[in-house]
């Protein structure tokens, strides 16, 4: 395999590591690759054999952070050594952005001179604009996963950026007019942060709304990693709820379902593909309720940043509030209209996903990626 592109991946989250394994297969489909890297299910599914968990870099917000400091650290060396003793032709890093901006830097500094790629862009344009032009020496390029990303980089003088589309387009629903009566998806998030902030919240609202009659039972779409901490922490749940860890299961799931209650992230991104009316919800702890006021309160999810306008309610709280959202929840349960002018603003985001814009059409990361190679000495 002389002629195999040897690539150094990394991935911090599951919807990272779904990226990044998504990469492997477009770029496996144009050349041989050898992995070496961290990543989780998706990428092990590839072959990788990750330099340590994955679950090591899920942290979320400034107290996650700290208890985990010294680990953080240590894997920042410990990756980095990695990278300029294997040297690989490309590394990519897929977000962790603040674990990727370190890294990124200290492999610099140890004279490592090949291409680093960052993909999924950082959202410098809502919490700190002035920090896209220090991304700049790190970074040879920026794979955009939001079709806005590249112009607002290039305004801010961050590294040049291409619109990539992202992998929950390949499972988006085409068309759909929405359910009269069905499932109600449960996304409470996969760091150990958010299950412990969210899933009692969740379970709370399930159990007020069960007895809807627009509702025919509850699911959580959730990583296998997680599946059985789920089942043993919602057994006792006062209603009962399926736990599903299989991609294509979850899929069909969505098609029944009448009504998401999701954390924000991708997971409101996938749900928009699939059609589903969503309330995004995000309970905050204290540290990230500082930030997020200090920041002014942006929109957080993906439906409403892509879009530009307000499509689904954002309930972003510094405490459960279980009455707030069956409120919300109910809303669009009672209101068909509502429900089907949801589902039509995310068929505008499909589109618009889909394609790009006219100054950032959707690009191959894969194409991309083997550009820096070839630029790079092949």
């Amino acid at each position: 395999m002389a002629d195999a592109l040897k690539l150094f991946i990394l991935a911090g989250e599951p919807s990272g590591d779904r990226i990044a394994a998504d990469l492997v297969t477009r770029l496996r489909a144009k050349v041989a690759v050898t992995l070496s890297g961290v990543g989780g299910d998706e990428l092990m599914g590839q072959g990788l054999r990750p330099l340590f968990p994955m679950s090591d870099l899920a942290v979320m917000g400034l107290t996650d952070v700290l208890l985990r400091l010294p680990l953080l650290l240590w894997r920042i060396e410990q990756t980095a050594r990695a990278i300029v003793a294997g040297n690989p032709d490309i590394v990519v890093l897929v977000d962790a952005q603040d674990f990727s901006k370190r890294l990124a830097k200290r492999v610099k500094a140890l004279g490592f001179a090949r291409p680093i790629l960052l993909y999924v862009a950082p959202s410098v344009w809502a919490r700190a604009p002035h920090r896209a032009k220090a991304l700049t020496p790190l970074f040879d390029e920026v794979l955009a996963v939001l079709p806005f990303e590249p112009a607002v980089m290039a305004q801010l003088e961050g590294p040049p950026t291409h619109y990539v589309g992202h992998p929950s387009l390949a499972e988006g629903i085409p068309t759909s007019t929405g359910t009269e009566r069905g499932l109600v998806a449960l996304l409470p998030g996969s760091r150990s942060g958010e299950l412990r902030r969210h899933l009692p919240l969740l379970g709370q609202v399930a159990a007020q709304l069960a007895d809807h009659p627009a509702i025919s039972g509850f699911f959580i779409p959730t990583l296998r990693s997680l599946e059985a901490r789920l089942r043993a922490e919602t057994a006792n749940w006062p209603v009962p709820v399926t736990i599903v860890a299989n991609r294509a299961e979850r899929r069909a799931l969505y098609q029944q379902s009448v009504l998401a209650l999701s954390v924000s992230g991708t997971a409101t991104l996938e749900l928009a593909l699939a059609r589903v009316p969503m309330v995004v919800v995000y309970v905050l702890d204290k540290p990230q309720a500082r930030e997020f006021d200090r920041i002014g309160r942006p929109q957080v999810g993906l439906p409403n940043i892509v879009l530009g306008r307000i499509v689904t309610d954002e309930l972003i709280t510094t405490g459960p509030e279980p009455e707030t959202l069956k409120a919300a929840a109910l809303r669009l349960l009672d209101n068909k209209k509502a429900r089907q002018d949801q589902i039509a603003a995310f068929g505008e985001l499909a589109d618009l996903m889909e394609r790009g814009t006219s100054d950032a059409p959707r690009q191959d990361p894969a194409d991309r990626v083997l550009g820096h190679w070839q630029i790079s000495g092949r």
